[in-house]
């Protein structure tokens, strides 16, 4: 299957939010998902009880130890970005990742990962209102404000604390694929799939008016018809509106463009035809709307970095193991 313990990290002065995105993720049993679920461990840094927000505390019989032995390491995030980061907390990510764990940060975890020196070198993201205060702190990291989360294979980041919930299912999807990954969205009645590569600024999130709401039904249109070649002119005829007034409403709405989300969900259509059936890469090309096989490998390796068939090998060995 993949990485199959995780641990994320409790401090004092926390929301219970960031943790719980974890909790909810990696720690509850799906009655409905008939495969070997995470062992999950909530740690902090010292056994005293941690003040959360709101007057509650929080005890774990888990500390440091813990939390460096899981396959994934999670920092949901850290009481104040501009504080130095624990000595020990420090040594626990660098052994986490010396003996090969996933490490992941949400939101302001970042810095946690930052002060560690595992983000030298490598494309992260934080929070936008963070951004640039991290260039400034750790100039040896290639610091993208704009994606919900970046992954570079053995570390990961996500953008603010609901992004979390975006690299949770991306994680779920790389270990158990994306019908399961899809499942889980369907329990936590959210998105199942939002790239990585989606920005993290949303104008205007929840459609405020009626135009957003066509845009919406368009977008469920799209869905349907995602085999046929699909442009600006049709999504804006279902949604009743002019391309030009169409295109300006979907990017509010959505924070990208008609043609990366048509990809995003292409892939997505793709994914599961790889998991789920035996048919070539090239009926699945079409049956998910790409022109030809190799726009869909072109799409595919520059999001998934693999190609279609090795993506589906390896699925299956994750499957059988």
């Amino acid at each position: 299957m993949g990485q199959r313990t995780v641990s994320v990290l409790g401090y004092d002065g926390m929301t219970a939010f960031e943790a719980g995105i974890v909790i909810e993720v990696f720690g509850l049993a799906w009655p409905d998902i008939d495969q070997p679920w995470y062992e999950l461990k909530v740690c902090t840094e010292t056994p005293e009880p941690i003040r959360v927000l709101g007057g509650a505390t929080l005890s774990s019989p888990h500390g440091l130890e813990e939390f460096a032995a899981a396959d994934t390491v999670v920092i949901p995030s850290v009481a104040d970005p501009g504080a130095d980061t624990s000595g020990e907390l420090i040594e626990a990510l660098r052994t986490a990742h010396r003996r090969g764990a996933r490490i992941v940060s949400i939101c302001s975890g970042a810095f946690a990962l930052a002060a560690a020196g595992l983000l030298d070198g490598r494309r992260a993201t934080t929070h936008w209102r963070y951004a640039d205060l991290l260039r400034e702190r750790y100039p040896k990291i290639v610091v993208d404000p704009e994606p919900l989360y970046t992954d570079e294979g053995d570390v990961l980041t996500s953008a603010g604390c609901a992004a979390g919930l975006d690299l949770a299912l991306h994680l779920v999807r790389k270990d158990h694929g994306a019908a399961v990954a899809n499942a889980v969205a369907r329990r936590l009645v959210i998105q199942p799939y939002r790239s990585g590569g989606q920005a993290q600024y949303i104008e205007s999130p929840v459609p405020p008016d009626p135009d957003d709401a066509s845009v919406a039904r368009s977008l469920g249109w799209a869905l349907e018809h995602l085999a046929e070649p699909i442009g600006v002119p049709d999504l804006a005829k279902q949604a009743g509106l002019s391309p030009r007034t169409y295109l300006r409403h979907f990017v509010k709405a959505t924070g990208t463009t008609p043609g990366k989300w048509l990809i995003a969900q292409r892939i997505q259509a793709a994914l599961t035809m790889l998991e789920t059936g035996d048919a070539p890469v090239e009926e699945i090309a079409l049956a998910a709307g790409f022109a030809t096989p190799v726009t869909l490998r072109h799409h595919f390796a520059k999001q998934l970095h693999t190609s279609p068939s090795a993506y589906r090998r390896t699925f299956r060995a994750r499957r059988e193991s």
